[in-house]
């Protein structure tokens, strides 16, 4: 209001005699800026969120805004009942990075520079988290030993049902991300994220992950080899059924050898056809397949 328009107005009481009667309007409730709806009251997410790895999420900074050509609403019980009036909403993304065989660093990417009191996350599929900033050294100490902490009860986790499907010569030690400085001389101070493997007696290099054994989306399945050679892929619904036919199959596989006994199998040795006798009561025997002569001896 400004002050010819409130000299006008104090112009007309003064005229309007000995009674005056006033008609205030007021808002039977409180403004929408004041009175922000609750998240149990709102339904002020979409409904078709994605399930991928950043999502909108409407935070609490919602505010009145007049938008007359605008007919986008949302179902809010504190909802204004002008029909100009409509809560404007605001847009933060929330990124989800599955921990496992992710990897995080606190050095510029490719540089020996060392950002203070900030780190970022990189999921194995890439997705980032951005520059987290903490707000002292031991913050930043505690988040990058709890992250880290749970990448390993992850990965540990994984090399044991990995290893469960291999010999203990052929088991893997360890596994995860380091960076290895390039060898270029023109990139003096260049690092590149490297995946390492210790598998047996040799150290794996990738530059990402193993890819899965799995062919497709479906998790607990397994492979059969058959007599022929052809690999039969199955697939079961729980963790507990496949660590179950597990146990069947080395269980069969057992008694199968305990029926047997004794077993021959032609092989080559130095270019000469050979025969291997594997006895359960003997041992071992490895013997001319022309001749019969024994080559080896008993083990």
């Amino acid at each position: 209001m400004d002050f010819r328009a409130a000299c006008e107005e104090v112009q007309v009481l003064r005229n309007a005699g000995e009674e005056v009667t006033l008609t205030v309007s007021f808002l039977k409730r409180a403004p929408a800026f004041l009175k922000l709806p609750l998240n149990e009251d709102c339904a002020c997410a979409p409904s078709d969120q994605s399930s991928g790895t950043s999502s909108p999420l409407c935070d609490s900074g919602l505010h009145l805004n007049y938008h007359p050509n605008n007919t986008d609403t949302l179902s809010c019980s504190s909802w204004p009942t002008s029909p100009g009036l409509r809560w404007e909403k605001r847009w933060c993304d929330l990124r989800l990075i599955p921990l496992l065989h992710s990897r995080f660093s606190q050095y510029v990417p490719g540089t020996d520079v060392s950002r203070q009191n900030a780190f970022q996350v990189i999921a194995v599929d890439g997705v980032c988290s951005g520059i987290i900033q903490c707000l002292s050294a031991e913050d930043c100490i505690d988040w990058l030993q709890a992250i880290a902490t749970n990448i390993s009860n992850l990965t540990k986790h994984n090399i044991k049902k990995i290893n469960r499907n291999f010999p203990v010569n052929q088991q893997i030690v360890y596994m995860g991300w380091c960076e290895a400085r390039e060898q270029d001389p023109l990139q003096d101070r260049a690092y590149s994220p490297t995946f390492l493997a210790l598998r047996g007696s040799c150290l794996y290099k990738f530059l990402a992950p193993p890819d899965s054994d799995l062919l497709d989306r479906r998790k607990h399945c397994f492979t059969v080899q058959s007599e022929s050679g052809e690999d039969l892929y199955f697939s079961v619904e729980l963790d507990s059924d496949l660590a179950q036919w597990e146990r069947a199959f080395q269980t069969a596989t057992f008694l199968e050898v305990e029926r047997i006994q004794c077993k021959t199998y032609a092989c080559v040795l130095e270019s000469h056809l050979m025969g291997l006798t594997i006895d359960f009561s003997t041992g071992f025997i490895c013997f001319d397949a022309a001749t019969k002569v024994m080559c080896s001896g008993q083990l």
